[in-house]
C-alpha cells in the first residue's frame, strides 16, 4: 500500500513535521510526565507547591486527604520529578523539583482562562 499524503498541505510541511518529531520513547516518557498531573489530588499537590516548600502533615491538612493517599500521590509525582523531598528531623518537606514544573502549571491555567473566560 502506497503512502498516503494530503495534497493540499504547505509544501515540506510534513518534512519539516519529520524533522522536529519526538521518538517514541521520548513521546512515551512525555506522555508519563503529563500524565502525572491526570490526578485531581497531584494536581491540587502541585498548586500548593507552587509557593514553597510543604510538609506531608501540611498538605494532608490543606486537601483534607489521608495520609496514606498523599504519600502515595507524591511518591508518584517524585518518581516522575515533579517534586522532592527532603527531610527535617521526622518530617518530610517537599517542593516542586524546579521552576520547569511551575511554569508548565501555571501556563494550563492560562490556557485555560483564554478558553473558558469569565
Amino acid at each position: 500500500m502506497a503512502e498516503e499524503t494530503c495534497l493540499f498541505a504547505a509544501e515540506g510541511a510534513a518534512e519539516e513535521a519529520r524533522k522536529h518529531l519526538v521518538d517514541e520513547a521520548l513521546a512515551a516518557d512525555l506522555a508519563a510526565f503529563y500524565g502525572a498531573l491526570a490526578d485531581p489530588t497531584r494536581v491540587r499537590i502541585v498548586s500548593a507547591l507552587r509557593r514553597g516548600e510543604l510538609c506531608v502533615g501540611d498538605l494532608v491538612a490543606l486537601l483534607e486527604k489521608s495520609q496514606p493517599a498523599i504519600s502515595h500521590q507524591l511518591r508518584i509525582l517524585r518518581s516522575l520529578r515533579l517534586v522532592r523531598g527532603h527531610r527535617r528531623g521526622r518530617r518530610v518537606f517537599y517542593t516542586l523539583d524546579d521552576d520547569h514544573v511551575r511554569v508548565l502549571f501555571e501556563q494550563g491555567l492560562e490556557h485555560l482562562a483564554v478558553e473558558r473566560p469569565g
